[in-house]
C-alpha cells in the first residue's frame, strides 16, 4: 500500500505546474510514512515541504495542489493537508482490509516480494576455525547469517550461503599436535600437554579414533619429540614451545603422516560442525576451503593481478601491498620473506574468487573483533579492479551466557566453553534461534537461559508462538462446536470489522511486507522479531477483548478470516527466523 501511494504521488508531481522545471527534471522521490494516529489517516507525506524551496511557494499550497493532481484511483477515500504542509491519506475500507485476502490467497508467500535483476549475493557466515566444536558465540553468527539469508530471499534477492573453512594456517598444526599428544598419553600419561594446545575433551576422542587408523603403530623413540624443546610457559613462551613441538612432530611422524593427522583432525571437527549446524537449521550451500585457494591457483591469480596493477613492492625480502593508497591505515605483507603467503593474501584472494564466481555483493558476517579487516579487504578488492561497494560487512557482537544470574566463560583452547549443541539441548532450537537475533547484531547480547525456557509473556519466542497456537485453538473450538468458517463469506464481510482492535490488527498485517523489505535492506533480522512481537500483541489484545465464534455468521466469518490471515503472517515470519509455528502449546 505504501508503494502504491508513493506511485500516486510521483505521478501527481509530474503534473504539478513548475515542479519539473524547478527541480531540473530531478523530481524527488516522495517519502511516505505511516501515521501514528489513525485519525490522521493511514499514511502521510512531507513531499510538499521538500518542494517549498525550489517552487518558492507555501508548503500548504503545494500540498493542496498535489492533492488536486493525484490520479484517479481505487485505494484512497480522502486526502487532507495538515500542519505545516503534510498530506494525510485516508484509505477506503475495502482497500485497508485487502491485506486479509492477500494473506489468505498467497499463504506461504505472503509478505514476500520479487525483484527484477536482483543482485547475486554471496553470504559468508560462521566460518569458525575447524579446531573445536561450535560454542554459543558461534551460534549467534549461525542464527544471524541463516536468518539474514531467509530474509533476503523473502525480499527477492538471489542468495548463496557459504562457510569459509580456515584450514591452511598455524592453528591446524596446533590442532594436530594437540591430538598427537593426547594419543601418546594413552600409553604415557606423564607426557606433557602443551599449554598452547587445544584442551577440550573432543581432542581425546579424536586421538582415540586416529589411533584406530594407525595399524602399524606409532614410530619408536618417542623421546625424539621432546628433543631441544624450550620451556613451556605463559604468553610468548607457550607459543614458542608449541611451534617447536610441531616441528619435532613433523620430523618424528614424517611430513606426510603429520599432514594426514592434521586432515584427520580437521575432518572430524568439520563433520561435527556440519552436524551441529544442520541440527540448528543452518545449512550453508558451500563449505569453501582456504587451503583450496593455493591448491586451485586462486591465490596465485590474486597475487598476479596485484603485480600486474603495480600495487606490490619488495622490502626486506617480503612482498608488500600498497594498501595505504586505497584507504587502509598501513601497507600489508602478502608474501613473507620465507616465501609463505599471509592470511591477508588468502583473504583478498578469497574475495576475488567470490567476484569471479559471478557474485555482485560479497556479504560477510564477521565477529566484532574484525573491524580492521574491512578496510584492508576492501583495499585489496579495489586494487584488483573490483568495486568498493561490492563488499558489505556486518559485524556481530559477543554473547554472554547467564545461568541463574551467573556469567559463564568460554574459550576454545582452554576447553572451558559452552557448546552450541549443549545450549540447543537445554533451551531448544526455537528459543536459541530467536534469542540470538532479537537484538541488533551490533549490540552485545546477554543470553538469559532462564528466560529462554520460561512460559511467560516476557519470553518473546513463547509470546509469538502462543499467538499462532491461540488462533489454531479457535479453529479447533469451531470444529468442536460443529460450526464452520466460510472463507469467501468472511472476505466479503470484512467491512463489518469496525472496532479498534480489528483496525489495529489489519494495519499491523499490512506492514508485514514492508518490514521484510526494510529488514532485508538494512540487514537487520531483529526488525522482524520486533514486528512479530507487535503482531502477537495485537492478536492477544484482540483475543482478550472479543469473541470470534459468535452466532452472527457474517461477523464470525469476517473475524475468523482476520485471525486466519494473522496466523499466516505469524507462520511466515517465524519460518524466516527459523522458528517453528506450533498448533498447540
Amino acid at each position: 500500500m505504501k508503494d502504491q501511494i508513493t506511485a500516486l504521488l510521483s505521478e501527481a508531481l509530474t503534473k504539478l505546474p513548475g515542479a519539473v522545471e524547478a527541480t531540473n527534471g530531478q523530481l524527488p522521490v516522495p517519502e511516505v510514512s505511516r501515521t501514528k494516529d489513525p485519525t490522521h489517516g493511514a499514511f502521510a507525506s512531507n513531499i510538499a515541504m521538500q518542494l517549498a524551496k525550489p517552487l518558492r511557494q507555501s508548503p500548504r499550497d503545494i500540498a493542496a495542489a498535489i492533492c488536486e493532481h493525484l490520479p484517479d484511483n481505487t485505494i484512497l477515500q480522502d486526502t487532507a493537508v495538515a500542519g505545516p504542509g503534510f498530506i494525510n491519506f485516508f484509505l477506503r475500507d475495502d482497500t485497508a482490509n485487502a491485506v486479509v485476502g492477500q494473506a489468505l490467497a498467497q499463504a506461504a508467500t505472503f509478505g514476500h516480494t520479487q525483484q527484477d535483476d536482483a543482485p547475486r549475493i554471496l553470504l559468508e557466515y560462521v566460518s569458525a576455525n575447524p579446531t573445536g566444536p561450535l560454542h554459543v558465540g558461534h551460534g549467534r553468527h549461525a542464527a544471524f547469517g541463516a536468518t539474514l539469508a531467509n530474509l533476503l530471499r523473502a525480499a527477492g534477492f538471489d542468495v548463496t550461503e557459504e562457510y569459509y573453512v580456515n584450514d591452511a594456517g598455524r592453528q591446524m598444526d596446533i590442532l594436530a599436535a594437540s591430538v598427537l599428544v593426547r594419543a601418546l598419553q594413552q600409553s604415557d600419561p606423564a607426557f606433557a600437554f602443551p599449554m598452547a594446545g587445544y584442551r577440550g575433551e573432543y581432542i581425546g576422542d579424536i586421538a582415540n579414533d586416529w589411533l584406530q587408523t594407525q595399524s602399524d603403530g606409532l614410530p619408536a623413540n618417542v623421546a625424539a619429540l621432546s628433543t631441544a624443546l624450550p620451556t613451556d610457559g605463559e604468553d610468548d613462551a607457550k607459543e614458542t614451545y608449541i611451534d617447536a613441538l610441531i616441528a619435532n612432530a613433523e620430523q618424528w611422524l614424517g611430513e606426510s603422516a603429520f599432514r594426514a593427522l592434521r586432515e584427520f583432525a580437521k575432518d572430524a571437527i568439520l563433520d561435527d560442525i556440519r552436524d551441529d549446524l544442520s541440527g540448528f537449521g543452518v545449512t550453508p550451500d558451500h563449505f569453501f576451503s582456504e587451503a583450496g585457494l593455493a591448491r586451485d591457483g586462486a591465490l596465485d591469480t590474486a597475487l598476479d593481478v596485484l603485480r600486474d596493477n603495480n600495487v606490490l613492492y619488495e622490502k626486506g625480502g617480503a612482498w608488500w601491498f600498497r594498501a595505504t593508497d586505497y584507504g587502509d591505515e598501513k601497507d600489508r605483507v602478502v608474501v613473507r620473506d620465507n616465501g609463505k603467503t599471509t592470511y591477508f593474501a588468502s583473504d583478498i584472494a578469497y574475495h576475488l574468487n567470490k567476484r569471479r564466481r559471478g557474485f555482485d555483493v560479497l556479504l560477510d558476517v564477521l565477529g566484532s573483533d574484525h573491524h580492521g579487516y574491512i578496510a584492508r579487504v576492501r583495499a585489496g578488492l579495489v586494487a584488483m579492479g573490483e568495486p568498493a561497494e561490492s563488499l558489505d560487512v556486518r559485524l556481530v557482537q559477543f554473547v554472554s551466557l547467564y545461568r541463574g544470574g551467573e556469567k559463564m566463560q568460554m574459550g576454545t583452547r582452554s576447553g572451558n566453553f559452552v557448546s552450541l549443541r549443549a545450549l540447543r539441548d537445554e533451551v531448544g532450537n526455537d528459543a536459541a534461534r530467536l534469542f540470538y537475533i532479537m537484538r541488533s547484531n551490533d549490540q552485545h547480547l546477554d543470553f538469559d537461559l532462564e528466560l529462554a525456557t520460561s512460559q511467560s509473556n516476557d519470553n518473546p519466542v513463547y509470546y509469538i508462538q502462543y499467538a499462532h497456537a491461540r488462533i489454531a485453538s479457535v479453529f479447533g473450538q469451531l470444529a468442536e462446536q460443529s460450526m464452520s468458517w466460510d472463507r469467501d463469506a468472511g472476505l466479503a464481510a470484512l467491512a463489518s470489522l469496525d472496532n479498534a482492535h480489528e483496525a489495529a490488527l489489519v494495519s499491523r498485517l499490512d506492514r508485514f511486507s514492508e518490514t521484510i523489505s526494510s529488514a532485508a535492506q538494512k540487514r537487520a533480522p531483529h526488525m522482524l522479531v520486533n514486528y512479530l512481537r507487535e503482531l502477537a500483541n495485537e492478536l492477544h489484545s484482540y483475543y482478550n477483548a472479543h469473541k470470534f465464534i459468535v452466532d452472527d455468521a457474517q461477523q464470525r466469518n469476517a473475524r475468523l478470516a482476520l485471525i486466519a490471515a494473522t496466523q499466516v503472517a505469524l507462520a511466515n515470519g517465524l519460518a524466516i527466523l527459523g522458528v517453528s509455528a506450533p498448533e498447540r502449546m
